[in-house]
């Protein structure tokens, strides 16, 4: 057992994987804990005045080697766990909450922070530096220092509770996704299935010694078999079991999880002065109140909803025809959907997979990066990687400076979760005259080559690796001071705007030139193919946004008001989703029991924002669109304002130097065909 010393000997500080053992991390959070907590003694009995310097920027500085481990740890507890980390996790997070709760109950430290923001007007700070002041403050007041003692014990309590639920949530969704399988055996219940789906299947049943093949809850396997399988009955019992994961009668049911989770935010904020969770986390949002987030979903869902319901009449009506199916299902929508969608477009995914090989997707995404943002990637083996699958990269600018150090991980294995997302390893900073480059990872689950294929992306997650290459350039191309206001550490609904802008690209002529071409022939895909792409681009965009805004309005279901009467999670959800509402309700399926992003994934009270950031990315191509998709000049506008400048300034203010005005919703509904 040993305690990790965060100054890595390793290429670039990078974090040294194979030297750590999984029982290194409970001494080590002990220790760096441990440290922190001396760091913040030393500000709070500083003898001198409190100053920005000894105080506030003493704090951004403070805990580092924890957040390093907290980095690794948690990366790894989220692509690469197993059950001894997933049992170090239970015991970590309340310590972390605990530590959190003594630095922001800590009167004195509390004290020292007030007397410098009160003289704020009289301190000759930088832009950054009053964010940063600002933000230090609200992290106090929004954390119980304004409190009483015995409220500060209560809200420590509530915040250890709801760090173990939450974990507690994942780990059940986890175990409720890997304990599912559909064994097929005979090969007429195959018919209609892509063959690389088939052949995928069959590798996951050979790896377990059966025969036949075995289809799983993991999207890469799930999503071909729900889109392609002729056999009805069959998707309906792999869609039932996606839709009813941690909802059954047993040890991993999370419907008691949901509740707690919903009452205690609830009361945290109550306890905090604030109405609801809702209007604790959106003070700190561009959208500020759930009334305007409220306003902002019904407006989208007015202009949404009869484009919908005509939709799903046209795809009821299609299926009927076809195959006399009297009533749409949720297990026949991306069935008929992608049948429909191959009739009017003659656009089947199978035929533009071959075009999109994951090596060449990522490759594009390099390239695009280099056009708009002069950077370079260089695959280096130097690297220590946790897991064989993770590719790891120099990101080099046009002296050869070294940018950022980035990692890709894209295939589905036991022990990795659900979905795709960007983390870091380590953030950017400046300190010491030193700008310290951050270490950035893009996770996704694709379809792995099998012995015949190489990994061939649907068009939907050519732009998943697009998306989280977004969020990845906004933690790379991260250029502040403080490393609490670098990269991503942004509003949650200013977050998705650079990985959403990014998708866009891939509907592009002139970017997808660079990469899409035929990993057998070469040939660069057809441009009738990408009119076509263009042109499905909205295709169902009515039943799309609705059910965006169905998980939207849950979240606000559950989070912007009382949820104390709540008793049955099913009838909730089921009253939340009524104005959404397209198929028919399934009885022992449940949307909150697997909701990860609001109930594991620190988007409660945030959902909304994809469909926000929707409206921000769509007004800001728009920009590019008018001036050239690779406008060096625009680029360069977006990167200054935008990508570099992480949290050190209100978004709106950002985008507006950005893009000179605040952005329009015309933009975003003229390309869903809303309009």
């Amino acid at each position: 057992m040993s305690i990790l010393d965060t100054t890595f000997k390793t290429p670039y500080n990078t974090a040294p994987f194979a030297q750590i053992q999984v029982t290194d991390y409970i001494p080590s959070f002990t220790q760096a804990i441990a440290e922190a907590k001396a760091e913040i003694n030393q500000i709070v009995t500083n003898s001198e005045t409190p100053s920005f310097k000894n105080t506030i920027e003493a704090m951004a500085f403070s805990g580092m080697k924890l957040d390093r481990i907290a980095n690794i740890f948690f990366n790894l507890h989220s692509a690469e766990t197993n059950d001894e980390m997933q049992k170090n996790a239970q015991e970590i997070a309340p310590k972390l909450i605990e530590l959190a709760n003594d630095i922001t109950l800590n009167t004195e430290l509390f004290n020292r922070v007030k007397t410098v923001y009160d003289q704020a007007s009289n301190l000759e700070l930088t832009t950054e530096q009053k964010t940063l002041l600002e933000k230090t403050y609200k992290i106090f007041a929004r954390n119980g220092a304004l409190l009483n003692n015995e409220q500060k014990e209560t809200l420590r309590a509530i915040d250890t509770e709801l760090a173990v639920l939450a974990l507690k949530f994942g780990e059940n969704v986890l175990a409720e996704t890997h304990a599912y399988q559909l064994h097929i055996t005979d090969e007429k219940d195959l018919k209609g299935l892509p063959e690389g789906a088939i052949e995928a299947a069959k590798q996951i049943a050979e790896a377990e010694n059966k025969t036949g093949w075995i289809f799983t809850l993991d999207y890469p396997s799930y999503l071909p078999f729900v889109t392609y399988a002729e056999n009805r009955e069959l998707r309906k019992e792999i869609t039932v079991a996606a839709g009813k994961k941690a909802f059954q009668d047993n040890e991993y049911n999370n419907t008691e999880n949901v509740l707690k989770i919903a009452k205690l935010r609830h009361q945290r904020a109550q306890l905090l002065g604030y109405k609801t969770h809702a209007n604790f986390v959106l003070e700190e949002r561009m959208a500020q109140t759930p009334e305007q987030v409220k306003t902002f979903l019904h407006d989208l869902l007015q202009k949404a909803k009869p484009a919908a319901d005509k939709e799903f009449a046209e795809l009821s009506a299609y299926a009927q025809k076809l195959d006399g199916i009297t009533a749409l299902e949720k297990w026949d929508g991306p069935y008929y959907s992608e049948k429909l969608k191959q009739e009017k477009f003659n656009l089947d995914d199978e035929v533009l997979k071959p075009y999109f090989k994951l090596e060449s997707v990522q490759q594009g995404a390099f390239d695009v990066a280099k056009k708009l943002f002069s950077l370079t990637f260089k695959e280096v083996n130097t690297i220590e990687k946790y897991h064989e699958d993770v590719q790891t990269f120099e990101v080099l600018d046009e002296q050869n400076n070294l940018v950022a150090i980035f990692y890709s991980d894209f295939f589905p294995r036991k022990g990795k979760r659900n979905g795709a997302w960007m983390t870091s390893f380590k953030p950017q900073y400046i300190k010491e005259g030193e700008n310290h480059r951050p270490h950035v990872s893009i996770v996704c689950n694709f379809t792995k080559p099998t012995a015949t294929k190489p990994s061939l992306l649907t068009f939907n997650e050519v732009t998943t690796l697009f998306h989280e290459f977004g969020h990845a350039l906004h933690g790379m191309l991260a250029n502040t001071i403080y490393p609490n206001l670098s990269g991503t550490s942004v509003f949650w609904d200013f977050v998705e705007l650079p990985s959403q802008i990014m998708e866009n690209w891939c509907y592009e002529k002139e970017a997808l030139e660079l990469f899409a071409k035929h990993y057998e022939t070469g040939e660069v895909i057809p441009m009738e193919l990408v009119a076509k792409i263009k042109e499905s681009a909205s295709f169902l965009e009515g039943m799309a946004t609705v059910r965006q805004l169905s998980f939207g309005l849950l979240d606000m279901g559950w989070h912007g008001q009382n949820p104390e009467n709540i008793s049955d999670l099913k009838t909730f959800e089921n009253e939340q989703f009524e104005s959404t509402k397209l198929y028919p309700d399934v009885a022992e399926n449940a949307m909150s029991t697997a909701f990860s992003h609001i109930f594991n994934g620190g988007y409660s009270s945030g959902y909304y924002s994809y469909k926000w950031a929707e409206v921000l990315d769509a007004d800001a191509f728009d920009y590019f669109e008018q001036n050239g998709i690779f406008n060096k000049e625009i680029a360069n506008k977006f990167k200054e304002n935008i990508l570099s400048k992480g949290g050190t300034e209100h978004p709106m203010e950002l985008y507006k130097k950005f893009r000179g005005q605040e952005p329009k919703p015309e933009a975003l509904l003229k390309r869903a065909g809303l309009l």
